[in-house]
């Protein structure tokens, strides 16, 4: 996962509302939104490495994961950082019990940023600073730089999300409506490039940049896999997913999880 905007208002009938995006080759394989046969987990699957990017569980834990943009500290023998959000799905413990463990051992993997829900409290995690924190009310943005840190891309979907989750009221609205959340699928597939004085500076080629600035990526080889609307209630969670190849949109699933006989 690449780009993930969300809205975290604990007190709202829907206190969770993700949109986010994946950015992968297409030639990884890949499974779409499922039911895990093995884990209770609802979550699309890189088959390469078994992980996911974005995940619910059946007991309405919450996983998403974006790659720190770091040429320079990626190291081909680490292990998957798809591994760590299936770990939390399937855990029982609280995000900060989670991420504290996770802090003594982050850098065996290549540069992550975390986002975890444990049904309680929202989390996130920077694997470069092993710092974990709280995430507050309110709308955030996390890319492949820091929670919240100034991207073109990623401040554009912050600012069109927030826009989009007033209009349509979607932290009051039951789960069975879907007002707005092909506003929020719109936002996600804006192919528009930033300016180049207001690219950041990663330790790519300026060109490659300019190409990755886009919310939605399509390049050869290389793009957008997958876009997922996901909102989180009290007792159930209601998540969309639009699937690409190099070609375009594959395919859509959209999927339910009900935790209320767990109450």
């Amino acid at each position: 996962m690449c780009l993930i905007a969300f809205s975290w208002q604990p007190q709202a009938p829907v206190p969770l509302v993700m949109a986010a995006n994946r950015d992968e080759f297409y030639a990884r394989p890949t499974r779409a939104l499922h039911r895990w046969a093995d884990k209770a987990i609802l979550a699309g699957k890189d088959l390469q490495a078994n992980g996911t990017w974005l995940g619910v569980s059946t007991s309405g834990r919450v996983a998403a994961l974006t790659n720190y943009r770091d040429p320079a500290r990626n190291r081909p023998d680490a292990p998957s950082r798809g591994d760590l959000t299936a770990a939390f799905l399937s855990g029982t413990g609280t995000s900060a019990q989670y991420l504290a463990a996770l802090a003594l051992r982050a850098n065996a993997y290549n540069p992550f940023n975390l986002l975890v829900f444990d049904g309680q409290s929202l989390m996130g995690f920077e694997s470069r600073h092993r710092r974990f924190f709280k995430l507050p009310e309110g709308v955030g943005v996390v890319s492949n730089a820091d929670f919240n840190a100034f991207w073109p891309k990623a401040g554009r979907l912050r600012d069109g999300f927030a826009q989009a989750l007033r209009q349509h009221d979607m932290h009051a609205q039951d789960l069975a409506c879907t007002l707005g959340v092909d506003t929020l699928f719109e936002l996600l597939s804006e192919r528009a490039t930033a300016a180049d004085a207001d690219l950041p500076q990663t330790g790519i080629t300026p060109d490659l940049e300019k190409a990755l600035s886009a919310a939605f990526i399509q390049m050869p080889g290389y793009g957008t896999r997958a876009s997922s609307v996901l909102r989180v209630g009290r007792t159930r969670a209601d998540m969309v997913e639009r699937s690409f190849d190099v070609d375009g949109l594959i395919g859509e699933v959209h999927q339910q999880i009900d935790w209320s006989s767990q109450a």
